[in-house]
């Protein structure tokens, strides 16, 4: 589905979160639900609940909430999760190795098809289920297992280059991993992965509840 003109980043997030409860309310059988609850059990109010949906259409009935299963079903077509999607890894350190080696990517319909070093030393090593393949064959392995997305875990003076390979090859939705920011044409989209920063985050809110309880 095309992107819906206009929708913060923020409430995509908030999407993934809704659709990760309905999915646990659906395997417990519970078949309705309401703004008040997802917002709950998401920390944020039932208005932006109805703020974040009210982009994509109207779902619910007024006074009797939602269809777990048909929002659900609504909302993994808003993210795209209703075909398969394959996945490759750019970078085959520690962190490329430990996502190779992760059971549940098919759980979700990603499927992860391919695995690339820029190192020739590595070639041929295995990775999870897969082995590892230099650079000069991504763009042929991009087209015959129609890859679609890629994880980006190569260091950060490296990131550039190889987004670039990675863009160059027909990949449009790239995980960056790496330490840097990326250039990207605007065809492409890149989801920062900084655990770094979310330590840094993590240690302003602790210190400022700290202060807060201490007041």
């Amino acid at each position: 589905m095309p992107a819906t003109p206009g929708v913060p980043a923020a409430t995509v997030g908030r999407l993934v979160t809704y659709l990760r409860l309905l999915t646990a309310m659906e395997e417990r059988g519970v078949r309705t639900t309401s703004s008040d609850e997802l917002a709950g059990r998401s920390h944020v109010s039932a208005f932006q609940v109805r703020k974040d949906l009210a982009y994509f259409g109207r779902f619910g009935t007024r006074g009797a909430g939602y269809t777990v299963a048909t929002l659900r079903r609504e909302l993994r077509r808003i993210l795209g999760l209703t075909r398969p999607w394959n996945v490759a890894i750019m970078g085959m350190g520690r962190l490329g190795q430990a996502l190779a080696d992760y059971p549940n990517f098919d759980e979700y319909d990603f499927r992860l098809v391919a695995a690339f070093d820029a190192d020739p030393a590595k070639a041929g090593l295995p990775a999870g289920g897969l082995f590892v393949e230099g650079l000069e064959v991504l763009p042929a392995r991009a087209t015959e297992l129609t890859i679609d997305l890629a994880f980006l875990t190569v260091p950060g003076p490296a990131a550039q280059a190889a987004a670039d390979a990675l863009v160059a090859a027909g990949i449009r939705g790239i995980l960056n991993f790496a330490p840097a920011v990326l250039e990207v044409p605007p065809h492409v989209h890149v989801e920062p992965v900084d655990l770094m920063a979310g330590l840094k985050r993590l240690s302003y809110h602790v210190v400022a509840r700290a202060e807060d309880d201490a007041a």
